[in-house]
């Protein structure tokens, strides 16, 4: 069983550690929801969390968002909130079997009129078999569950739990919001005393944490602690590095490397350059990169870049992203090196991106247009009276299958959205549809 999770009835005495051994980011985590700084969207006085809670009810969740945005401390104060039992448990470290051990006791709990929540960090760790688990006892409300999760739950997240859950994104803290944060731990705090911090060394301290608080506040203690070891009574620029250890720290996986080095292999790819784009893949999967995440931003690039050039690219790209997810690390490094340097060498077209930037755009600008009525559905009647789907021309009915017929609205008619490229497999595209425009065109003139 996990140590954060005790049978009701069964309790003992924890132990207490001295108060200076429990960290600074735990000794001043908020003790109430108004306290927690940023996520004013959630939490504001109008937020939909703060809404929640004010009507006593509280639905299933998962809560999205970078590190050190105030996840777990939000789950154990909306608990509070509530006054709900609370059960936190990592998903790397629990099973299916402690799992239903919590739900047998929530269960019991239930009956008697008390709720539990369950806190499940890091939930995209949890397995289809674990996630699937939960299933019931969160659509019966046996337990209220919050999981946490740094990915995105679209794709780590199984469909049927997902359903059964709001998500709600934690916005990255702004370093207004941890200027606030490091400012309330030094005026709180009763073990770190008669240190100052000069404004150069905070500006450091809230400028390498990458937006995490916890990584602020843990660097703060450790600077306090250095400060103290070297009998200075200020903490300096140079305190600050020795703590952040900056020069040893050539990726981020939540900072600026990171999207330095996840754009410079994206950008390689696009500029067909097989041998810068493995240099970067290798050095992200080296720095421990999700090579989840790599093979996702190769599914997006197959589309964006490639497009109908090598239509396979995108079959290939999504094969590699399932590749990855069944076998993971190591091996996963085989087929996201063979897949980028085929991406590379790939002929590149954006013509699909532009197309569905155009068609957005008159959407939005024109976004009462009528469907012409030919092309519309007419399974009744009724319909069939008001002419709908009334002279419709099936292609197949014409010469090598290609009608004179007009598919966008009048108030469109003509307009071109998509423009092929000469490059790759696109080029017979574009010599396809050249045929089918200019066919259309003149119908258009023998009409007029």
């Amino acid at each position: 069983m996990s140590s954060n999770y005790r049978k009701s009835g069964n309790e003992v005495p924890l132990f207490r550690p001295p108060k200076a051994a429990i960290p600074l980011a735990e000794r001043v985590r908020p003790k109430k929801l108004t306290d927690v700084i940023g996520q004013e969207h959630l939490l504001g006085k109008s937020g939909v969390i703060s809404e929640m809670v004010k009507s006593g009810n509280l639905s299933a969740m998962i809560l999205w968002g970078p590190p050190g945005t105030g996840k777990t401390t939000i789950s154990r104060l909306l608990a509070d909130e509530i006054k709900a039992g609370f059960i936190q448990i990592n998903a790397v470290s629990s099973g299916v079997k402690e799992l239903r051990e919590i739900i047998k006791d929530a269960e019991e709990s239930f009956r008697f009129g008390k709720k539990t929540v369950l806190f499940i960090d890091e939930i995209h760790r949890f397995n289809k078999a674990q996630q699937a688990a939960l299933l019931k006892s969160v659509e019966d409300g046996t337990i209220v569950l919050i999981g946490a999760t740094t990915e995105n739950p679209s794709f780590e997240v199984i469909a049927p739990l997902l359903s059964r859950s709001q998500v709600y994104v934690l916005n990255q803290l702004s370093e207004h919001e941890l200027e606030t944060i490091l400012a309330k731990a030094i005026s709180e705090d009763k073990i770190i005393t008669n240190i100052a911090l000069s404004v150069e060394a905070k500006e450091e301290l809230i400028r390498f944490c990458g937006g995490d608080a916890r990584t602020l506040l843990n660097a703060f203690e450790l600077s306090c602690n250095l400060c103290k070891a070297e009998d200075k009574v200020e903490i300096d620029v140079d305190i600050v590095k020795k703590a952040y250890q900056r020069e040893h720290l050539l990726y981020d996986k939540k900072g600026e490397e990171h999207y330095n080095t996840i754009s410079a292999y994206i950008k390689s790819i696009r500029g067909s350059d097989p041998d810068a784009a493995v240099f970067y893949l290798a050095r992200m999967l080296e720095a421990g990169e999700d090579p989840k995440f790599i093979a996702r931003r190769l599914v997006v690039l197959a589309s964006e870049d490639i497009g109908n050039a090598e239509p396979y690219a995108l079959m290939l790209a999504t094969s590699c992203f399932t590749a990855v997810d069944y076998i993971g690390m190591p091996e996963s490094s085989l087929v996201l090196s063979q897949v980028s340097i085929y991406l590379a060498s790939c002929p590149k077209s954006n013509s699909s991106t532009i197309a569905i930037s155009k068609a957005t755009k008159e959407v939005r600008n024109r976004p009462n247009i009528s469907i012409p009525l030919h092309l519309r559905n007419a399974p009744t009647d009724l319909m069939k009276d008001l002419d709908y789907g009334k002279d419709y021309k099936s292609s197949h009915n014409f010469e090598q299958h290609i009608s004179d017929q007009q598919y966008l609205p009048d108030e469109l008619k003509n307009k071109i959205f998509y423009e092929p490229t000469e490059l790759g497999r696109e080029a017979n595209i574009k010599k396809y549809l050249d045929k089918v425009r200019l066919k259309r065109k003149k119908n258009d003139k023998n009409n007029k």
